[in-house]
């Protein structure tokens, strides 16, 4: 995981030594100088690998690992996971364009899932909505062990396949789109659970939080997500940028967001449909749901459709955004500004509010037979609250935490940086 610790002084140094530009950024946006939007971030340590176009030649993926590939234009591309009988297993793929490339209304993301015998386990797809505006987007393979899915059961090999929606559609350049990929697995429950999904569950859409707006910088790829906490946070962003945060929601708790673009001061006139992109994904970064708000310059807010309590019995809902809300960890909001904003108002930035509520009492989620891969990936520890509470990978609460330590001796700064560092790094180390 990115490590977005910026210790002022002798620190400095020493921290950016370890992540090259993180410090130089959280000072950078704390002084209120300009700060270019930045591409996707890929994990830290991500293995460069080649799909094939063949699966006889498709790499194996290895849960937990994170990957970096590339999409080509046209046609597939492939990648196998070795599977035993018991474990449930998501393979999710984020495709990056280039900020300077050009997608369609209805171009996207395909990411298929097959076993040995050619038998489609799932589907799933991911479009960039209808502000054409390109920027990263997510979209996972299912493995899972069910009673009501007979197929896909069987130990072996299983393949994954990537493709474009619509590479050749009207306005969408060639490019090739990076790749991330990460698998991830689910150990079966030590009991046998619910075969269908809860019928009850508040779908009533509360009043959005309420309080004085925090600031904290989202990050730039999933890996690198900021924390955060229930509460109202207020964040910078810029015509093309893509942010990422991190959300701990643990079993039997319910997630409410409320997404807000500020009024701006430009002068500018006009209209942009879609203008602000708002996408909620689980712990495996499948997606849940979304929400997008056009923007005419004046203040615009938009929020999430009503998502049920994170219950291990929701994957067994029919509706997509439920069935998805089927285990505990941290789930991730990912907000994108349409670069076209910019052609009626001008670069910004364009203050963005996120109001986030985690309602509802935690409960004690299933016993599992066995370790996830990630490992602790479906369960909130004490350290991720304690990140989400205090923010500790935000950008402006960053920098003002290394002006606090500045006047503290090298060794003294390091080993709070690293300490600070464990938290923010956790399980996902092992991308």
């Amino acid at each position: 995981m990115a490590v977005r610790l910026g210790v002022v002084g002798v620190v400095l140094g020493a921290t950016a030594a370890v992540v090259p530009g993180r410090a130089a950024l959280a000072v950078a946006g704390a002084s209120g100088a300009a700060v270019t939007p930045s591409p996707y971030a890929f994990a830290d340590g991500a293995r460069s690998i080649e799909g094939a176009r063949s699966t006889a030649d498709a790499v194996i993926l290895k849960p937990g690992t994170a990957y970096k590939s590339s999409l080509p234009s046209s046609g597939k591309v492939n990648y196998s996971i070795e599977l035993d009988a018991a474990s449930n297993a998501y393979v999710s793929v984020t495709a990056a364009p280039s900020p300077d490339s050009t997608v369609s209304v209805i171009d996207g993301l395909r990411v298929s899932m097959q076993d040995a015998e050619g038998n489609s386990c799932f589907v799933d797809t991911a479009s960039f909505g209808a502000a054409r505006s390109p920027h990263p987007i997510a979209a996972w393979g299912i493995r899972e062990i069910s009673p009501a899915k007979p197929l896909c059961r069987k130990a072996g090999t299983y393949y994954v396949s990537v493709e474009r929606v619509d590479p050749e559609g009207e306005g969408s350049s060639p490019d090739a789109w990076d790749l991330e990929l990460l698998a991830t697995t689910e150990p079966r429950t030590a009991k046998t659970g619910a075969t269908g999904a809860p019928e009850v569950w508040d779908s009533a859409s509360p009043q959005p939080l309420q309080g004085e707006a925090e600031r904290r910088r989202g990050g730039a790829g999933f890996a690198g997500a900021t924390p955060l906490d229930q509460g109202v946070w207020r964040d910078d962003i810029r015509p093309g940028q893509t942010v990422f945060y991190e959300v701990p929601v643990d079993w039997g708790r319910q997630l409410h967001v409320t997404a807000e673009l500020g009024s701006t001061d430009s002068g500018g006139t006009g209209y942009t449909p879609g203008a602000l992109d708002l996408a909620l994904y689980n712990p495996a970064r499948g997606h849940v749901a979304d929400v997008s708000v056009g923007y005419d310059g004046d203040q615009k807010s938009g929020s999430l459709p009503p998502l049920p309590p994170v219950d291990h019995a929701n994957r067994n809902a029919a509706i997509g955004q439920v069935s998805a809300m089927r285990f505990a960890g941290s789930y991730y909001l990912v907000a994108h500004l349409a670069e076209s904003v910019a052609d009626s108002f001008g670069d910004g930035p364009f203050k963005m509010t996120l109001r986030v509520r985690v309602s509802g009492a935690a409960k004690s989620g299933p016993e599992y037979a066995g370790e996830s891969q990630p490992a602790g990936v479906f369960e909130v520890s004490d350290q991720e609250r304690e990140a989400a509470a205090e923010g500790v990978a935000g950008g402006d609460d960053t920098a003002m935490r290394a002006i606090a330590v500045g006047g503290i001796g090298t060794g003294s700064a390091l080993l709070v940086g690293l300490g600070v560092w464990t938290v923010v790094a956790r399980r996902r180390n092992a991308a």
